[in-house]
């Protein structure tokens, strides 16, 4: 039986991975916001179920079914997000956590009858696809971080880290947000980004502008 436990846990290594971590117990731990203990007990139920392996190393895998109950919750949550958005109106730096707690509640039938409703669309509010890629993949397709990005063209915000309230509520207070157009003036010494958003100079710290893929427009 899959329950919402596991398919929080099974998400969580999805997402984390996608993050470029090695996920390991304490990994989940911290992405949870659950004790190691409770790690352990989740991880003995999740391999003797077949859904995630344990190298020696501690590095923990989905396995192929894992990784397809890890994809579902995903998809549904996807799918609440832009409901709550496109249809509800609710605002893009909110529905993530409104999706947290909605996505376990959708029925097939259900999901069904939101993916006729909303159609195909790839990205969440977020800007994020609903194929998780890790940062090597990304990079491929022309994406790179705004710490990483070359001062003087100009860019435009693909996508920002959704787990984090508060970090959205300062984007949002900022101009920050998936579509906007950006110019970088500056990778400063000291590890921010001068970043001019519209009319507004903004300085971002090194953990914002880490969490921001952008593209060159």
């Amino acid at each position: 039986m899959i329950t919402i436990s596991k398919e929080d846990y099974l998400k969580a290594v999805a997402e984390a991975e996608a993050e470029g971590l090695t996920v390991i117990a304490a990994t989940l731990s911290h992405w949870l916001s659950v004790t190691r203990a409770a790690v352990a007990f989740a991880l003995k139920r999740l391999t003797k179920d077949g859904l995630v392996s344990i190298k020696a190393d501690g590095h923990i895998q989905l396995t192929k079914q894992g990784r397809q109950v890890a994809e579902r919750t995903i998809l549904r949550h996807h799918l609440i997000e832009r409901m709550l958005s496109e249809m509800f109106g609710m605002a893009w730096y909110e529905v993530h956590d409104e999706a947290e707690r909605l996505e376990h509640a959708v029925s097939p039938a259900f999901e069904k009858k939101l993916m006729e409703k909303l159609g195909h669309q790839d990205t969440c509010p977020h800007g994020n696809e609903l194929a998780l890629r890790s940062p090597a993949e990304r990079r491929k397709r022309g994406l790179r971080l705004l710490n990483e990005a070359e001062a003087g063209p100009r860019y435009q915000i693909a996508s920002v880290y959704e787990r984090d309230r508060k970090l959205l509520e300062f984007f949002e207070k900022e101009g920050i947000r998936p579509g906007v157009r950006v110019g970088i003036e500056a990778q400063n010494y000291d590890g921010t980004v001068s970043v001019l958003a519209g009319k507004r100079q903004i300085r971002l710290g090194a953990a914002a502008a880490g969490k921001i893929w952008v593209r060159k427009s």
